[in-house]
């Protein structure tokens, strides 16, 4: 398993996470939701040495991932961004075909290049392949980065908003290809996420962080309740069960107050959301 023990993160002295513990299975997809600057994005770049937790640790299958080679943590653990820079001067096949590196001794073998053409072709990108990066739409760079990772063949992979760019079809498509990931070839996924419907129908498990700590975590339908996201979002919603899915309705703000225990600021009655 992959496995958060009391981990903590500061900017310049300032706490961003603390003492965040959690595990996640292999077999099963966790998101992490919570408002802005609740920690999901920090936590993510924390386990894949990004950043430098200032306490804690992060165990893959027992291994300190912080004492582990990066070539071999790049075998455990796969990383999708929510973007990549602004100049990528590659093809869609070679960034695929980047997943393999860990794998690579010299050149590529005959077998990463055809891992690399059959998840271009799985993702239904063939007609992209030899299409430059840097003319693609952000929808699909987020795919490609995504195939990127699935080449990389990790037991865990975390995912950093991966339908922020996405129409509501690939939305759909990209999120029911983690879950058969997730089920059928046994990955542990750990995603963040902004779309609480989406969360609640792929997620096995809910990670609700506020103000860099756990506030609570379970099924989606023990952490998706209208009291949990008042106390997080300032939202008053609606939530219902529709065709076998929570589905949270947003209805108004409410008025919380501005300290560092909500972490927003009081919003007008006549603000809808």
């Amino acid at each position: 398993m992959l496995k958060i023990e009391n981990l903590s993160f500061d900017y310049g002295g300032l706490p961003v996470l603390e003492g965040v513990s959690e595990t996640v299975e292999k077999g099963s997809v966790l998101s992490l939701v919570g408002p802005n600057g609740a920690g999901k994005t920090t936590l993510l770049k924390c386990i894949v040495r990004i950043l430098t937790p200032v306490g804690g640790r992060i165990l893959v299958d027992g291994r300190d991932v912080h004492r582990m080679p990066r070539k071999e943590m790049a075998k455990h653990v796969g990383y999708v961004p929510q973007s990549m820079p602004a100049r990528f001067p590659t093809t869609v096949f070679e960034t695929v075909l980047a997943g393999r590196r860990p794998y690579i001794a010299w050149r590529p073998s005959p077998d990463d290049l055809e891992r690399t053409a059959r998840i271009i072709e799985e993702m239904d990108m063939g007609n992209l392949a030899s299409r430059d990066m840097d003319r693609l739409s952000g929808g699909q760079v987020q795919k490609v980065l995504l195939a990127r990772a699935l080449a990389q063949d990790t037991p865990y992979l975390l995912l950093d908003e991966p339908t922020s760019s996405l129409d509501l079809r690939h939305q759909l498509e990209i999120l029911e290809l983690i879950s058969n990931l997730s089920k059928i070839k046994n990955r542990g996924i750990m995603m963040a996420m902004h779309d609480l419907n989406l969360s609640a129908r792929f997620s096995d498990t809910i990670l609700m962080l506020h103000a860099g700590r756990i506030f609570c975590k379970g099924s989606p339908s023990e952490v998706m309740t209208s009291e949990n996201i008042a106390a997080i979002y300032g939202v008053e919603a609606q939530i219902r069960k529709e065709n076998g899915y929570i589905h949270i309705h947003p209805v108004r703000c409410i008025h919380l107050p501005a300290s560092p225990a909500s972490g927003f600021p009081p919003c007008p009655d006549d603000v809808r959301t």
